[in-house]
């Protein structure tokens, strides 16, 4: 029965879902487009990591982030230091006044790497930082916020006054952090040259693939008892911390877990266009990405996925013929969502494509219920076709 289990939920309706969003990114995205149009996509999915975490942290637990544009250009910023560090070796650098350092660096007249770039010149250290970075800072703002019931508008308005205050701090130490510019010219990964068409396609796959294994984990999280206590949180969090349970602890892990997702993401969008700049750090930066996870459906990872790839679709579509106004149709996408669909796209998908499948995939109740079902071979745990995926069963809508 164990061993089969993965059929069966491939074969469910929520295996499907997730089925169908492999073979678009894997299969019809890469036939159809050209190597440039395929890059841009993948530079959409890097987005979608914090989609996936605003799903997990503000859908499920109530906790609205206006700062995951921080977690995001950490990760970013860790992965490029790496990145800037091997494309700047004594031999690459030798017309510079001080060989062996950034370019950036040089123009600002240092004459030593600083202590704290030193460690990225290491690439387990690295992958080690695009993570543990972002999450440290989350567990910092969270146990600082949270212990003392900081939350609702004023934990929003906090976590923007953090990207705004990030953003000032990047931008004001040019000479450590390549200030406005950012980290630019970034060429290989460990020798691997990035800049190619093939090296491109490459990486593309390897964000799909890591992609899937941030909605396997949100998955996860949200279908265990945690997921429940979370979402109980953002319902009835009084009757919850009164239930015996530490609230503050489960919103700094939740916290941290997004920040997690925002950083692995920063990483990859590093490695696919090839430069990290404080302009996907600030508040215009973190607000985007709330609308992605807003539009998609703040309570479906599927759809924060969905939501990401059609807002920046959207964008790049737009900008290229009205340049001037894309900013007002963001912000009129936005009062949209919250004003006609609040549950984004994955709540129209539930209400008006859903009942068709139902007409399609749906059983034969009278011959399941004269068939013997004994109760002992039938464990709820492989019930997987009542789950629904796109607006989650234990939402607090539902409850």
């Amino acid at each position: 029965m164990k061993t089969s289990s993965p059929l069966k939920w491939f074969a469910s309706r929520e295996g499907l879902y997730y089925l169908g969003l492999a073979a678009l990114l894997v299969i019809i995205l890469p036939l159809i487009l050209d190597p440039f149009r395929l890059n841009m996509v993948g530079k959409y999915l890097t987005y979608a990591f914090v989609a996936i975490g605003l799903v997990m942290c503000w859908g499920k637990a109530g906790i609205l982030s206006l700062g995951q544009g921080v977690f995001f250009g950490l990760g970013g910023y860790c992965m490029a230091m790496f990145l800037k560090l091997e494309a700047s070796t004594p031999e690459a650098t030798a017309i510079q006044s001080t060989p062996g350092i950034p370019d950036f660096m040089d123009w600002n007249q240092l004459t030593e790497l600083p202590w704290f770039w030193e460690p990225f010149h290491s690439f387990s250290f690295t992958l080690l930082a695009v993570i543990g970075v972002p999450v440290l800072l989350a567990f910092v703002i969270g146990l600082a916020m949270f212990t003392r019931r900081v939350g609702g508008v004023y934990f929003a308005i906090i976590t923007q006054a953090i990207a705004a205050v990030l953003t000032i701090l990047i931008i004001g130490q040019q000479g450590f952090t390549g200030g406005v510019n950012g980290i630019t010219d970034l060429q290989t990964l460990k020798g691997w040259d990035i800049r190619t068409d093939e090296a491109r396609n490459i990486l593309y796959f390897v964000c799909v693939g890591m992609l899937f294994l941030v909605l396997f984990v949100a998955r996860f999280v949200q279908n265990s008892k945690l997921g429940r206590i979370l979402v109980a949180m953002n319902a009835q969090e009084t009757r919850v911390r009164f239930s015996g349970y530490d609230v503050a602890a489960f919103k700094i892990f939740v916290f941290c877990l997004a920040a997690a997702f925002a950083g692995v993401g920063g990483a990859m969008f590093t490695l696919i266009v090839g430069f990290m700049s404080p302009s996907f750090i600030g508040i215009v930066a973190s607000i985007e990405m709330v609308i992605f996870c807003a539009l998609g459906g703040r309570l479906s990872i599927l759809g924060a996925v969905y939501g990401a790839l059609l807002v920046n679709a959207a964008k790049s579509g737009f900008s290229e013929s009205f340049p001037e106004l894309w900013p007002f149709a963001m912000g009129a996408l936005f009062i949209g969502v919250v004003l006609a669909f609040p549950n984004g796209m994955a709540g129209l998908y539930q209400t008006y494509v859903m009942p068709l499948e139902d007409k399609i995939f749906r059983r034969n109740k009278a011959k399941a219920t004269a068939a013997p079902k004994p109760e002992a071979t039938r464990p709820t745990a492989d019930k997987t076709d009542d789950y629904d995926p796109i607006i989650d069963r234990y939402s607090p809508e539902k409850s």
